[in-house]
């Protein structure tokens, strides 16, 4: 069965990441039928989601939104890295069904407030936190890290045909010096190996902002440029130019979305 999309261009806006530059974004068709197949094959495509939303950016003069993944059978931790995992390796991690829970809530709004003060996040609520996070046609679920009976990190995951995507992850602003961000990525490469996956989706690298600059210290790596995925190894300058995405429709076979 093939499906056929439509993609909708938007004005462009101020870039929430560079702030100087326009921004332009491409999204699928909110209507359209979208399951884990479909999206794995997207996501392969420079695609991401937020919500039920699923984009890609679409910008007049810039190229600095990456997409990039991570070769999981490959990874290479740095030192630092396994400084880490040593450290967090005890926590308890449990999965949990990818809906509004009190107690998640509670810290996503202490760690948006402390994080993302003033930058339109800390804004929050019960509807945009699930709106942001959730999504009603994915496998996504929600992963507790605990010391004890301590709830220190949620990682948002996606699970997808050959991959998991780290779609977010909220920590304890008090335990900051753990490194549950880099542990919540390590765990997720671990636990994506264990599953039989190739991939950890990241997301979006943006070389100039701070914020999400730290997703290339993680090697081997992949970024999509140029319609194809491209693989950069410890100490190798990753190349960001590429293409843009022309055309406007496209047939996807979500039984091939595996396939690369």
């Amino acid at each position: 069965m093939r499906k056929e999309l439509a993609f909708f261009a938007i004005p462009e806006q101020s870039c929430t990441y560079l702030p100087e530059r326009a921004a332009g974004m491409l999204f699928v068709d909110p209507r359209a039928d979208i399951d884990t197949g479909v999206y794995s094959y997207l996501i392969q495509h420079g695609f991401r989601r937020s919500g039920d939303y699923v984009y890609r950016p679409k910008c007049p003069n810039c190229d600095a939104c990456v997409p990039i993944r991570l070769p999981v059978r490959d990874f290479l931790p740095r030192r630092s890295q396994r400084r880490n995992w040593k450290a967090n390796h005890g926590l308890r991690v449990q999965s949990r069904k990818a809906e509004f829970n009190d107690e998640h809530y509670a810290l996503y709004e202490r760690y948006v407030k402390g994080r993302h003060r003033g930058g339109g996040m800390d804004d929050t609520s019960p509807d945009q936190y699930v709106d942001f996070l959730a999504n009603q046609w994915g496998d996504t679920r929600f992963y507790e890290f605990r010391e004890g009976n301590r709830l220190l990190a949620v990682a948002v995951v996606d699970h997808l045909i050959n991959a998991l995507s780290a779609v977010y992850t909220f920590f304890d602003p008090d335990y900051r010096d753990r490194g549950l961000g880099v542990y919540s990525i390590l765990w997720q490469i671990e636990e994506s190996r264990r599953l039989g996956n190739e991939w950890l989706y990241l997301g979006y690298w943006i070389r100039e902002c701070r914020k999400m600059a730290y997703k290339d210290e993680y090697r081997p790596l992949e970024v999509y440029r140029s319609n194809r995925w491209i693989r950069y190894g410890p100490g190798e300058e990753v190349d960001t130019r590429q293409d843009r995405l022309r055309a406007l429709n496209v047939r996807l076979n979500p039984y091939e979305a595996c396939r690369t």
